[in-house]
């Protein structure tokens, strides 16, 4: 094996082969600033052990040789007072593609569980379908960059020179490889002899994810022995109405129109779903997350037309899964930060198109009440609207969270990489808030930074949050629980879904984003039919003002929906003080 050439490169300057640094009356006031800013054209639920091992040996687990010229050879980190330590490339790989464990590697191997180093000979192994092109795409975007240089502080090139660049390359360059994108090949990619881990910023970040799953689980159970309580004091008078998983009485048509946001360069489409047989049916509008499509909640919408709403399904432009396909093979640009007020507007002028249609298209005259809206959004749809709903933008706390180093030690909640591209905005009074909307549905919102306790306390309308247990995207703690007691509203509900991932509520197509099967979790046909009655439920209550759906709107029935692995937590009350509570002493 060659040493001069090892040796003169990981003494030198990154590698050439590592890519150089990116060398209604709000409507006009909002319409006025975004024209400005818009870009040029053509421009398996992982449970809190699993995610804790995965992180901590999937840092340790770093590369494996086989170009030996172009590979790692060993991962070296200090452990003082005992000096520096060193584990083989080769060990590693031996383990990972033959399961036996060397004498060398026998050293740390024995102290860990034997269920442990099979989670970590699976982590080694598992391939992540995804393109050289994606990739590099990704790893120049502003979240992709700050992903790098976090992980880039563990994963270092010197002890004192962040690993982003060789980090950078070894992805690109891995998924370039036959073997493909996975974390043994990412890291035999690394260019540089030894690999040096950051052992107190491991060791850090293993303490936080056992604090925030510690924490979770905590507040989670809290929560449900509450639910629990109400359960016997609950009379279970929804027994006698139908069951509203399944499609009510209403036939529906689509229809598919397109109408102008003035940010935008082109038209907006949307599925609108009509009830058949009603004179005029209230409004429901379903806004999809971040790489999703208006097919995503098609079977939402469709449930909901058969129990007589009338439901548009938005597709905005800058978010969408045509969009981020165009972007991941390289012929479009990421997202802007505009869009986190052009959402909203999308949705504001899909009313003023509806209801411009109710009063003068004979095809649609009288068929549409467009002052009785309800809105259903998830992920980036749920801050979408919960502004909507009123929710303020909280530059102030933005500017708190967002700087460099609060942020990098904030490594656990990704949402956060996204609510802080906002603070790329000029802070201003954005009325996003639409008067026509009168109860809101926001399945994984992110909201904790973006509005904070002061951005959403200003809703006053009902609301209702949906919060995956084992989402990892948007954590419930931080973005739906917490966030709960901030809500000043008297109408409001949290359900949390245990077992539930950021998808699990997704229908239609897999999305064009690379999502591992452990990330979507158990089989979101399981969980459909829960959101379906809960929104069903939700919207007979709060928009259709029919009181006799309210007792669907508890935990005894929720207990009837359940199916696992998806069991149901309802609650309507909740404060910072009982969360507080839930967790005191713990560390």
């Amino acid at each position: 094996m060659a040493s001069s050439p090892r040796q003169d490169r990981e003494t030198s300057q990154p590698l050439h082969s590592f890519k150089q640094q990116n060398s209604p009356a709000g409507h006009q006031k909002n319409r006025s600033w975004l024209q400005k800013m818009r870009s040029p054209k053509g421009t398996a639920p992982v449970g809190g052990s699993r995610f804790f091992f995965s992180l901590c040996l999937g840092i340790l687990s770093t590369a494996l040789s086989a170009i030996p010229a172009f590979s790692a050879e060993r991962i070296a980190f200090f452990y003082p007072p005992f000096g520096e330590f060193y584990i083989s490339i080769k060990d590693l790989e031996i383990f990972a593609k033959e399961g036996k464990i060397t004498p060398e590697f026998a050293f740390y191997a024995n102290r860990v569980k034997p269920e442990q180093l099979a989670v970590l000979r699976e982590l080694l192994q598992r391939r992540l379908d995804v393109g050289p092109i994606t990739i590099s795409q990704f790893t120049y975007t502003p979240i992709g960059k700050q992903i790098l240089r976090r992980l880039g502080q563990v994963l270092k090139a010197d002890f004192n020179q962040n690993g982003f660049y060789a980090l950078r390359s070894a992805f690109v360059q891995a998924a370039a490889d036959p073997e493909g994108l996975t974390l043994v090949n990412i890291l035999h990619q690394f260019p540089l002899r030894t690999i040096r881990l950051d052992l107190q910023l491991s060791l850090r970040a293993i303490r936080e994810v056992s604090y925030l799953f510690g924490r979770r689980d905590l507040i989670v159970n809290s929560i449900q022995q509450q639910a629990a309580d109400e359960v016997a004091t609950t009379t279970l008078k929804f027994l006698a109405q139908p069951d509203l998983r399944v499609s009510g009485q209403f036939r529906w048509r689509k229809e598919t129109i397109t109408f102008n946001n003035p940010n935008r360069e082109l038209s907006v489409p949307a599925d609108i779903y009509l009830p058949q047989g009603l004179q005029t049916a209230p409004v429901i509008v379903i806004s999809h997350g971040v790489a999703s499509d208006r097919n995503t909640f098609a079977y939402l919408a469709e449930h909901l037309a058969s129990w007589g709403f009338a439901v548009a399904l938005v597709e905005h432009p800058d978010t969408s899964a045509e969009k981020f396909q165009r972007f991941l093979t390289g012929f479009d640009t990421p997202p802007q930060p505009t869009t986190f007020i052009n959402r909203p507007l999308d949705v504001k002028y899909l009313l003023d198109e509806l209801q411009q249609k109710s009063e003068s298209d004979p095809a649609w005259k009288g068929k549409l009440n467009v002052q009785q809206v309800g809105v259903i959004g998830q992920s980036l749809g749920g801050y979408t609207v919960l502004a909507l709903g009123g929710a303020a933008l909280n530059f102030e706390k933005l500017r708190q969270v967002c700087n460099q180093s609060e942020l990098n030690n904030t490594s656990f909640n990704l949402s956060l990489l996204l609510q802080c591209r906002s603070t790329d905005l000029p802070p201003q009074n954005y009325n996003l808030q639409d008067e026509r909307v009168k109860a809101v549905l926001a399945v994984n919102p992110l909201s904790s930074t973006i509005f904070g306790q002061e951005g959403l306390s200003k809703i006053q309308v009902p609301v209702m949050l949906v919060a995956g247990v084992e989402d990892l995207f948007t954590p419930p703690v931080p973005e739906q629980i917490f966030p709960f007691t901030w809500l000043t509203t008297r109408q409001k509900y949290l359900v949390m879904a245990q077992n539930a991932t950021h998808f699990s509520y997704l229908g239609g197509k897999k999305g064009v984003l690379p999502v591992p099967p452990e990330l979507i979790g158990s089989d979101p046909g399981l969980a459909r039919p829960q959101l379906r009655a809960l929104s069903t439920a939700f919207f007979k209550t709060h928009l259709s003002n029919q009181p006799e759906y309210r007792p669907y709107l508890s935990q005894p029935y929720v207990n009837a929906i359940s199916q696992n692995p998806f069991n149901l937590t309802l609650i309507k009350s909740l404060t910072a003080a009982q969360l507080e509570q839930a967790i005191a002493g713990f560390r």
